[in-house]
Parts: C-alpha cells; sequence; structure tokens
C-alpha cells in the first residue's frame, strides 16, 4: 500500500485524516491560507475536541487554469485535545478574521505534544494533544474566491 501524495487530489470534496506527522503536514498544506471568523472556534473540553470552520483554499485544484480559483467551507477538528492556548488573539473582538498559515506538531512523550496553528499577523494557538488525531472535511460546494487570485506569500 502506498501513501497518498498531494498530487493525486481530486476534483471531489476532501475527507482526510491525520494521525502522524507527516499526515499533519499535508493537511497543513491544503489549509495554508485559510481564513476564518474567530467566532468559528470552538473547544469542548468535555469532548476534548477543537475545531474550526474554515474557508480554505483550493490549493489541489487542478482546474484553476479552467475557472477563476476556489474555496470552500472546510470543518478542521482535533481530537484528544488536553489543553488549547492562544497568543495574539483577541477573543473579545467577534468581527475578526483569522488567516491559517501553518499547522505543525512539536513532540512530547509517548505520542503526546503540542499542535501549534499559525496564524497571519503573529497569532498563534497550541492545542496540548495525547495524539494526533486530526480530521479536515470539506462541507460545501466550491465557491469563487472573493479575491478572484491566488493566495502569494512574501518569502
Amino acid at each position: 500500500m502506498q501513501d497518498a501524495r498531494f498530487e493525486d487530489g481530486r476534483e471531489a470534496p476532501l475527507n482526510l485524516g491525520a494521525l502522524d506527522a507527516d499526515d499533519l503536514q499535508v493537511v497543513s498544506s491544503l489549509v495554508q491560507d485559510a481564513v476564518f471568523p474567530i467566532t468559528e472556534m470552538r473547544w469542548d473540553a468535555k469532548g476534548r475536541c477543537f475545531a474550526l470552520l474554515l474557508n480554505r483554499f483550493r490549493w489541489e485544484d487542478e482546474g484553476r487554469a479552467r475557472h477563476a480559483p476556489e474555496r470552500v467551507q472546510s470543518l478542521l477538528a482535533f481530537n484528544d485535545v488536553l489543553r488549547v492556548a492562544s497568543q495574539g488573539v483577541d477573543r473579545s473582538d467577534k468581527d475578526v478574521i483569522l488567516s491559517l498559515l501553518s499547522v505543525t506538531f512539536e513532540a512530547g512523550a509517548d505520542g503526546a505534544g503540542d499542535i501549534l496553528l499559525t496564524l497571519a499577523g503573529d497569532g498563534a494557538l497550541r492545542l496540548s494533544v495525547e495524539a494526533i488525531d486530526v480530521t479536515l472535511k470539506d462541507v460545501t460546494r466550491p465557491y469563487v474566491a472573493p479575491s478572484k487570485s491566488v493566495p502569494k506569500h512574501n518569502d
């Protein structure tokens, strides 16, 4: 059996899981430049789940040459979350739109560790997890990106 590759993406809704750091890198590449209102973050401490409803840029879309760049709403869920901390995120301002740059894992002991969600503008979310258990699922049909352009980064 061979692992899926980013290049193997299809014109279909994504429904992916990540159970290790390599899987998480694939998820990170797919959610890079996703935007979401601060009100679309949920932390269920009792259920040990943290979730974001994202407007994800469709990096895997091979049809971009035929149509405008697209986004899709996706649910990014983290299970086995023990603690959530944030830095540079003003949760009192309900009108804030956040932009997700990357999702990385800092390993601890016995599979535990921290998942770091790096946000544009020096913000970050740190999820202390018992193990990596992440899902990314598209929940709407794709729509034309409001900017009608591909996100760009200054390196």
